[in-house]
């Protein structure tokens, strides 16, 4: 079997001894377990090394993976510059693992570099790989804003590119856990926080690669975790091998989690291919969301859909719509989600059309085609969206932000003739400063100008 094994490592720079003098050994036991974790890596004895990071450059709808010859690093920026590395890259097996992806329909490859130096997330593994005396070529690769499963199948493309060059390959899964996990810590304190790390340590205890595709995106981004999709890839790496699973350590003293897990191959298991589980149960929980969807997000359906597949506009509205959508005006927003990443979001916020109905009906189709942040929703992709249905109540000038509640109320903010709007109760914004700032930004008004501000509150339709 090409690839041998796996490790889950963080990548604290503190770790590194010229780097922390001494503060290293807060979180002496994340050193051992890593020392242990690499020692396990050379007794592998690997041709090569498949690395993800999440501090390769990143984007988010295409995979990076650094081209060149090489690569070399310091810890200059963690004022060790004496901490030095270069490793230098498998071309080969680069080029066979972005021809499988292209061929899978995967966007991944060598464009859109930034920085041709080892990121910090990729130098410290490598730093402890080689203190071990691992010294063989490596493909390095970014991580996107793509879903859990398109991460997945990326890690089964780099095992067919490997089993294919007959290379004998460890996948090094670098990332660290949630960044909230104390109130003191650089990043504060979430309940997510420590919820996270709980999850993702159990399911690495247990080799259960399903939880790490199937973990909630909300919990995953409230604790503010950094290597989740770095885990997913590793899992797609492993698809259908049988492994002994060993969690060496988990700790969080500076108030982010650092896991360290070994997962040696012990030959095949076709019940572990878990990307087509998550595939089956996904599809099974979008026909039961399908089919508990209430007038307001099947008639947002309704209409991207006609739009997408007949390039026409839906003219007839339905006869037996509740007549607070045929009777009643209102500005509305229609959200589309994939995979628990946004899809598209266009709305209104006062009444456009005739009804309320009508308001829906146009701006499913502006969400799905005319959302400039995202490409135009596919004939393929109709099957894998959730709808959402915000109908705005009439919003109300405020004296000051005080006012506000993220959770209860959406916010306005106004200058001249510029306006920017943000709902309310959206995963990732905590504080009405946030809200402020984010509303702010979408009207392109500057921090320093004069604006007003207005909130109003939504009735939500899922």
């Amino acid at each position: 079997m090409p690839i041998l094994g796996s490790v889950v490592v963080p990548h604290p720079p503190l770790i590194i001894p010229a780097v922390g003098r001494g503060e290293e050994q807060k979180i002496q036991a994340t050193v051992d377990a890593y020392r242990a974790a690499a020692r396990q890596v050379a007794e592998w004895r690997p041709e090569v090394l498949i690395l993800s990071s999440p501090h390769l450059v990143m984007y988010s709808d295409y995979f990076h993976i650094a081209p060149g010859e090489f690569a070399a690093g310091d810890m200059s920026f963690f004022r060790a510059p004496q901490a030095q590395l270069r490793v230098d890259y498998d071309q080969e097996l680069r080029r066979a693992l972005i021809e499988r992806a292209q061929a899978a329909c995967i966007p991944a490859g060598t464009r859109g570099q930034r920085d041709p130096r080892l990121d910090h997330g990729s130098f410290i593994p490598l730093w402890f790989l080689r203190e071990a005396g691992v010294d063989c070529p490596v493909v390095r690769i970014g991580l996107s804003g793509l879903s859990p499963l398109t991460h997945y199948r990326l890690g089964q493309c780099a095992a067919e590119a490997a089993e294919a060059l007959g290379r004998r390959a460890v996948f090094i899964a670098s990332g660290d856990l949630s960044h909230k996990l104390k109130e003191d810590g650089p990043y504060g304190f979430v309940p997510e926080g420590p919820e996270y790390d709980r999850a993702v340590t159990a399911a690495m205890a247990d080799g259960d690669f399903l939880r790490l595709l199937s973990m909630e995106s909300r919990l995953c981004e409230r604790a503010a975790e950094c290597g989740q999709r770095s885990f997913q890839i590793m899992a797609g790496a492993l698809d259908g091998l049988a492994v002994s699973p060993q969690l060496l350590s988990h700790e969080g003293p500076f108030g982010v989690g650092y896991g360290v897990a070994v997962f040696s191959v012990t030959g095949k298991d076709e019940g572990r291919c878990f990307g087509k589980q998550y595939a089956a149960a996904e599809q099974a929980r979008l026909a039961r969301q399908k089919a508990g969807e209430d007038a307001y997000t099947a008639l947002a359906r309704l209409s991207l859909e006609t739009f997408v597949r007949t390039g026409k506009r839906l003219t007839a509205i339905p006869e037996d719509l509740p007549e607070e959508l045929t009777q009643s005006r209102a500005g509305a927003f229609v959200s589309l989600h994939q995979e628990g990443q946004l899809r598209g979001c266009i709305g209104t916020i006062g009444p456009t059309t005739p009804s309320l109905a009508a308001e829906i009906v146009q701006n499913a189709v502006s969400a799905g085609a005319h959302d400039p942040r995202f490409p135009p929703v596919r004939a393929s992709e109709l099957d894998t969206l959730e709808y959402n249905v915000d109908v705005l109540r009439p919003p109300e000038r405020i004296a000051s932000p005080a006012a506000l509640d993220v959770r209860r109320y959406g916010v306005i903010v106004t200058c001249g003739q510029r306006r920017g709007l943000l709902l309310p109760d959206l995963d990732g914004v905590d504080t009405v400063e946030e809200q402020i700032a984010i509303a702010r930004q979408k009207g392109g008004i500057g921090e320093q100008e004069k604006y007003t501000l207005e909130r109003f509150e939504v009735v939500r339709h899922r």
